[in-house]
């Protein structure tokens, strides 16, 4: 998770800076592809190279170095206190309860979704498991080409790999608390 944390916070100070993975490695003589796989997440940084990274920006290692140890073994979030992660048209507003979690298994959601919101027509389909727990309003599941109507109480629990969709069915809105695993990645 270290390698995530690293690379979400090189990333998100680059676009901060309006620099290119390109202006970043000519500043700091780090070559593009180091720099998009520290941001992917797919290597740590040794210190020299992100000690060149910080240098470049004019800060020092420990900008980086902090920002993995926020990472936390226990995330409490008071009600509403969430952080929002997606928003989609007035229709889908999604807040993580679990961010910040060191090496997180899985992701818990507290979602919005307004009347007449859906998934859409194609079958999403993903690793793992997926848990849906409505907490207001009714909403509908197609999984597998089995249908599930659920109202306030109702749950559902399923492999993420059948082919599956959702719409809320409520004349207002419906509030639906998923946990998913494993954890998706939400670093872009």
């Amino acid at each position: 998770m270290v390698k995530k944390m690293i690379g979400k916070k090189l990333k998100s100070t680059r676009l901060k800076n309006e620099m290119t993975i390109q202006d970043l490695a000519d500043r700091s003589r780090v070559s593009s592809n180091m720099i998009s796989r520290i941001e992917r997440g797919l290597t740590v940084p040794s210190v020299e190279i992100l000690m060149k990274l910080a240098n470049a920006f004019g800060m020092s290692i420990n900008y980086f170095v902090e920002e993995a140890e926020k990472g936390s073994t226990v995330v409490f979030t008071k009600a509403g206190q969430g952080e929002p992660i997606f928003f989609f048209e007035d229709k889908h507003q999604i807040t993580s309860l679990t961010q910040g979690i060191r090496d997180p298994n899985f992701a818990v959601f507290y979602d919005a979704l307004e009347k007449d919101c859906s998934s859409g027509e194609g079958g999403m389909i993903h690793t793992g498991e997926e848990f849906a727990l409505v907490l207001e309003g009714r909403m509908q599941f197609m999984i597998n080409g089995d249908t599930y109507v659920l109202e306030k109480g109702d749950s559902l629990v399923f492999k993420a790999s059948l082919p599956h969709t959702w719409k809320n069915l409520h004349d207002g809105q419906t509030i639906v608390m998923w946990v998913v695993s494993p954890a998706p990645n939400l670093a872009q």
